[in-house]
């Protein structure tokens, strides 16, 4: 089950905390006082790279005539929304590049290429989900309102479409991102009914801005080409959407539902003060294991941890952050929880497909679980097996249970 007390489950002390709290502020008071002209530079050739892909991109499909063509302009079109979407996007939102007070880089100004409202998403994003990840109850992301992926959320028959439910998911994720905020329920209720209304025509004014301009506008212009039509334009179109939405959510859900990703439960948020949060972002989160190239198409989070510890520092500087950190769980005996893609992704898609069954098929003790464990994990444990920190508990556990299961030699 999800962790109620984080002390109890990390085995550190109020000392160690305190300790590991002064030194990530370090890195953040580091990394703040080097932000400087090769960072800004760095986002606007991004964003001037990415406009000249997509014009790239729908170039190819105005003026070419063979298949290649198509599919040169399909893919090179869905490169610039994943890169708009990931790097670009979500960390401007993110406010990562507010510091260099450009009113057309800003958080408070940039609207991205998607169905969403940007606005809704920095509340249900950089407020719910940052401040309250995988807090069962608190974090929408976890499942998203439609998977089960902890065993903290009861069975139910409709947990048999897990898989069916996640793939539509993953087709359409910028609808599910879009959604996600409106909350349209609450149109019964008075109190909320009026901002619920706004929130809703706010979001049906750009959804339908952004579905009249990737399926009316660009396929409409394209088809004034004499080499190109209305209907290979619009199907390219709707390929690049469903490539940039599935690559999104594999990324998002490598970040937060594979193996060694902690989920939480409410009563540990109870007097939680700067260290557990940083504790509860390190232990809820999961890096994929990337280089460059990869790293920048996930926007960066690959290093997800660090996002999460520092959500509003440039993406860009993730990559150096992620030494200081990792060196920092060996220093608290903490698991640093990272993969490959292919095995985070498996992964994921495992915990989704398990948990579309009822509890009584599932092997693994609900505390002690691949995708969910807890302090109660640690109760068979007599003093002197636990070691100094999480990772050597965890792996005392490991250690008895395969003792357990080894045959008795005589």
């Amino acid at each position: 089950m999800a962790i109620s007390d984080i002390e109890a489950f990390t085995h550190l002390t109020d000392a160690d905390i305190d300790a590991l709290t002064t030194e990530l502020d370090t890195i953040r008071r580091d990394v703040e006082d080097s932000l400087g002209d090769r960072d800004a530079r760095y986002i606007r050739r991004t964003i001037a790279a990415q406009r000249g892909l997509e014009a790239s991109g729908r170039l190819l499909l105005a003026v070419g005539t063979r298949k290649a063509a198509w599919w040169a302009g399909v893919g090179t079109l869905a490169l610039a929304k994943i890169i708009e979407n990931m790097e670009i996007a979500h960390n401007v939102l993110h406010a990562q590049w507010d510091w260099m007070n450009d009113p057309e880089i800003h958080s408070s100004t940039w609207e991205w290429d998607m169905v969403g409202v940007s606005k809704h998403w920095r509340i249900t994003h950089n407020v719910a989900h940052h401040k309250y990840t995988n807090i069962l109850g608190m974090d929408d992301d976890v499942g998203y309102g439609v998977l089960r992926v902890t065993r903290d959320e009861p069975w139910r028959p409709r947990h048999l479409l897990n898989l069916p439910i996640n793939t539509m998911l993953a087709a359409g994720f910028e609808w599910g991102i879009g959604l996600q905020h409106l909350e349209a329920r609450q149109l019964l209720q008075p109190e909320t009914r009026a901002a619920t209304a706004v929130r809703l025509k706010e979001f049906g004014t750009k959804a339908g801005r952004q579905l009249a301009k990737d399926y009316l506008v660009f396929p409409a212009l394209t088809a004034l080409s004499p080499r190109a039509r209305f209907a290979p334009t619009l199907r390219a179109n709707i390929l690049a959407g469903v490539i940039r939405n599935v690559w999104t959510n594999a990324v998002i859900f490598c970040g937060h539902f594979p193996d060694g990703a902690e989920k939480f439960s409410t009563t540990d948020m109870a007097g939680e003060g700067k260290g557990q949060w940083y504790l509860r972002q390190m232990l809820g989160s999961a890096n994929i294991d990337a280089g460059p190239v990869l790293a920048f198409m996930t926007g960066n989070l690959s290093y997800q941890i660090e996002h999460h510890l520092y959500p509003d520092l440039p993406s860009r500087r993730l990559a150096e952050i992620s030494v200081r950190v990792r060196s920092l769980c060996e220093k608290y005996d903490l698991p640093y929880t990272s993969g490959p893609l292919p095995v985070q992704f498996a992964k994921t898609w495992r915990t989704i497909a398990k948990l579309s069954l009822p509890d009584r098929f599932l092997r693994d003790s609900p505390d002690d679980a691949p995708e969910t464990r807890s302090e109660r994990m640690f109760d068979a444990l007599g003093p002197g097996e636990r070691g100094r920190g999480l990772k050597s508990a965890i792996a005392a556990v490991r250690a008895r249970r395969r003792g357990k299961s080894s045959p008795t030699m005589h």
